[in-house]
């Protein structure tokens, strides 16, 4: 088949155009800049285009499919030929669902801990050696790309994002995937900018849960009162496979997670990835994984890249980044480091990077957010937020929002990248959460920190 990507540079659609290269499809693309890792990888698999802009002459009758990111415009030069010649346009998770439906969809969902739990799933299919197409939000060790899609394999395992599917098709990407079974981990309002209020957020995921095959499995988290309201009103008709946070302890700086045959060290920690195993095993074993084999390869995960992922580490001191940004994540991972190392100082750094958290009418979510930590610093670049053409917002504003009287708040990224390399780090674990960089800190100098 010939494909052709409009806005090629995406991460996930990076990764999709490699997928079907690795297939043996013709893929080409365009985009109006692509940086790395796109840009790297896609060179190494002859895949970056040639130049970057839009190039409508590259839309021909002989295309089988035009996937469109949500990078491009709806006045793309490439869609509007595209559309002029009738060609098939799909979105990214359209595409998706065309080449899986024949296929068992396995989709997870929420707002928290979908790419954790993709991850583990696929780290104990890829122990077992199982094989599974799939597409997840972060690259993972000992995967070579973000999607997988053969013709052979049984199931494809889907990160359901609640985002929209593309410039032209509005509807978020979870809603196009029809899953045969399904997990919901949680629901707490972000994406404020598309979804203006917190029923208008929820609606989507009783949406995602009607949609779902008859017959389907849904495995959803009971310590959500908003996942168990929109399971218990699903109209479809499903199974329900209810999951809890398994009983564990932390001893030494070490979790120890309780199974049939004992307690068992495992490589994450924080009460929200193991509340994300729980979902996860009740996934495996309804993709074929028994229990006791469940146990055997999630005790080897290490996490998903950029979820607590350690970045530098001594005998007394820990750096840590995530990358949380939406209240209920930033509170879940703080209050994880916490329980994981009570005897430190924990130094919690966060950056307002996203439009929902620099929306001045979304701030008071963060009430608490940040209360586990010992010291707690806020970041947010007033530069962002004139590039995102929001309404500006005050240091003042922040602090009245965290409602903590000892937060520290930078607007300077010097002044920020100063504090962190000033601390004293003796007995002290630091995190860094952010979907940015801090206005340019670069985290391999701060792994030189320690």
């Amino acid at each position: 088949m010939n494909i052709h990507f409009i806005a090629i540079g995406g991460a996930a659609m990076h990764n999709l155009a490699l997928a079907l290269h690795h297939k043996g499809e013709t893929v080409t693309g365009s985009d109006d800049t692509i940086f790395d890792p796109s840009k790297s990888r896609l060179e190494k698999y002859g895949l970056l285009p040639e130049a970057f802009g839009w190039f409508p002459e590259k839309i021909t009758s002989d295309l089988d499919a035009v996937i469109l990111g949500m990078h491009a415009k709806e006045d793309n030069p490439e869609l509007l030929k595209a559309q002029e010649l009738g060609l098939n346009i799909y979105s990214y998770p359209e595409y998706l669902y065309e080449r899986a439906k024949d296929k068992t969809r396995v989709v997870i969902g929420g707002s928290h801990g979908k790419t954790t739990i993709t991850s583990m799933i696929l780290h104990v299919m890829h122990y077992w050696d199982k094989e599974v197409d799939y597409m997840v939000g972060a690259q993972l060790e000992g995967f070579d790309t973000m999607v997988r899609m053969t013709d052979d394999a049984d199931f494809m395992v889907l990160e359901g994002d609640e985002y929209l599917s593309s410039p032209i098709d509005r509807r978020p990407k979870f809603h196009l995937y029809k899953p045969n079974i399904a997990l919901l981990s949680g629901i707490a309002w972000d994406h404020i900018n598309v979804f203006p209020t917190f029923d208008n957020y929820v609606e989507q995921f009783q949406i995602f849960v009607d949609s779902m095959t008859n017959g389907g499995a849904m495995v959803y988290n009971t310590e959500d009162e908003n996942v168990v309201k929109v399971v218990e009103n699903a109209t479809a008709h499903i199974k329900k496979y209810p999951y809890q946070t398994p009983e564990y302890t932390v001893e030494d700086g070490e979790t120890l997670l309780e199974t049939p045959d004992g307690a068992m060290p495992i490589e994450v920690f924080g009460k929200h990835n193991l509340n994300n195993l729980a979902g996860a095993k009740w996934i495996c074993q309804h993709m074929g994984v028994v229990e006791e084999d469940f146990y055997e390869a999630i005790s080897t995960f290490t996490g998903a890249s950029k979820r607590l992922e350690l970045i530098a580490k001594s005998k007394d001191t820990v750096i840590y980044k995530d990358f949380a940004h939406s209240p209920s994540k930033v509170a879940a991972t703080t209050s994880a480091v916490k329980e994981q190392y009570g005897d430190r100082t924990v130094v919690a750094c966060l950056e307002l990077h996203t439009y929902s958290s620099l929306n001045p009418e979304f701030l008071s979510e963060y009430q608490g957010a940040l209360d586990a930590a010992d010291v707690a610093v806020v970041f947010y670049s007033p530069k962002a937020v004139e590039i995102k053409k929001l309404e500006p917002i005050t240091a003042q504003q922040i602090a009245a929002a965290f409602k903590r009287d000892d937060l520290t708040i930078f607007t300077d990224p010097a002044d920020f990248k100063a504090f962190l390399f000033e601390q004293e780090l003796k007995n002290k674990a630091i995190l860094l959460m952010s979907s940015g960089n801090y206005g340019g800190l670069d985290f391999e100098e701060v792994k030189g920190l320690v």
